[in-house]
């Protein structure tokens, strides 16, 4: 029905504007009696063998709402009902900023991908802690992806990761630090070790002088090299970083259906989607391989299928985030994808034979 019904209507209007809409149906839904208790039902599936511990933190299945979708805290509470076991809010800035001239949401429909060049448009962190603190009502696990604003020189970007953590510490249960967004003039520049020592420094130091600890994860770009990945690696085992998710959106356009005539008119973005996937997978295996599966890996890039999910859990991946796939494919991606990786880990767990 999505596909052939919903989707097509959808995709006849401007993809920004489709985003709001959909937004604005799913919480006129959730005033409906009973219809939250029948989506719930409907469209979540948990099982014992999807439980995932990373640290201090039990998820009970595997899929995520990837960092984007939910930009300020709006309206994770209705999006709960799809079944993720946690959503991750933002990308958070210190202050207000209005992001990007629009246009600047694209569908490539023929690779089942987007083309986005927001650029951090987000109410600020003061809007985001004060949604987080009058809404959150269920136990889902909310973590708060952050970022420096447009205005703020890279040399003092340190400074404003430091106060979103800060504002949002006691409420986000993790952080996800975003220095890989390609819409964001140099942001891409923070990924050298350097600068992102001073960043991850100053967001531990933070949670040093915090009661409860918070989990700290990196968010990386595809299009790092192994060399670069490597320094990220050091720099898990020196600043105390929990984890990675891997990966944000690309830079590149090779080997896309779309003709390069409509690309170029859509121009500069980060492009997410099927076509991202290979390479998210193959830095998944990469990190695991390297640190002998020592770092939590949350994938993130290329999802558009539940197939696609099971791949990045077996290259390594503790949990999946969903966006672009959950555009492409519908709310049934999430039960979807649980189902199959549920499937898969029980297919390879050994089973204990009678004495």
């Amino acid at each position: 029905m999505y596909k052939g019904i919903i989707r097509p209507i959808l995709f006849l209007l401007n993809a920004e504007k489709v985003h709001h809409l959909v937004v604005f149906l799913v919480s006129l839904l959730t005033f409906i009696p009973f219809c939250k208790k029948t989506i719930r039902k409907w469209l979540t599936y948990n099982h014992p063998v999807l439980n995932t511990r990373i640290g201090n933190l039990e998820f009970k299945n595997k899929v995520g709402l990837a960092a984007g979708f939910d930009k300020n805290a709006d309206f994770f509470e209705e999006f709960s009902l799809f079944g993720f076991s946690f959503i991750e809010i933002g990308t958070v800035t210190p202050v207000p900023q209005s992001g990007n001239p629009k246009p600047r949401l694209f569908r490539l429909k023929k690779d089942n991908a987007l083309i986005n060049r927001m650029g951090f448009n987000n109410k600020g962190v003061e809007h985001a802690w004060k949604q987080l603190k009058r809404k959150r009502k269920s136990p889902l696990i909310i973590g708060g992806n952050i970022g420096k604003n447009t205005a703020t020189a890279n040399e003092t970007a340190a400074l404003d990761y430091e106060k979103c953590v800060s504002a949002l510490y006691d409420e986000v249960d993790y952080f996800a630090v975003n220095v890989s967004c390609p819409n964001i003039k140099d942001l891409g520049k923070l990924q050298d070790q350097d600068s992102l020592r001073e960043i991850l420094n100053r967001v531990m130091a933070v949670r040093k002088k915090k009661p409860e600890y918070k989990q700290v994860f990196l968010k990386i770009s595809p299009d790092l090299t192994f060399a670069q990945i490597d320094e990220i690696i050091e720099l898990y085992k020196e600043t105390s970083l929990d984890g990675i998710i891997a990966t944000n959106t690309t830079t590149e356009r090779d080997c896309l259906l779309t003709g390069k005539e409509t690309v170029m008119d859509i121009g500069m973005g980060g492009l997410s989607g099927a076509p991202l996937k290979n390479r998210s997978i193959e830095i998944i295996r990469y990190i695991c391989k390297q640190s002998k599966n020592k770092i939590p890996v949350i994938g993130v890039g290329g999802i558009i299928c539940a197939g696609d999910a099971v791949d990045m859990i077996k290259a390594g991946a503790s949990l999946v985030q969903v966006y672009t796939g959950f555009i492409y494919d519908g709310p049934l991606i999430v039960r979807k994808i649980n189902k199959a990786v549920a499937a898969y880990l029980l297919s390879t767990t050994p089973k204990l034979e009678n004495d």
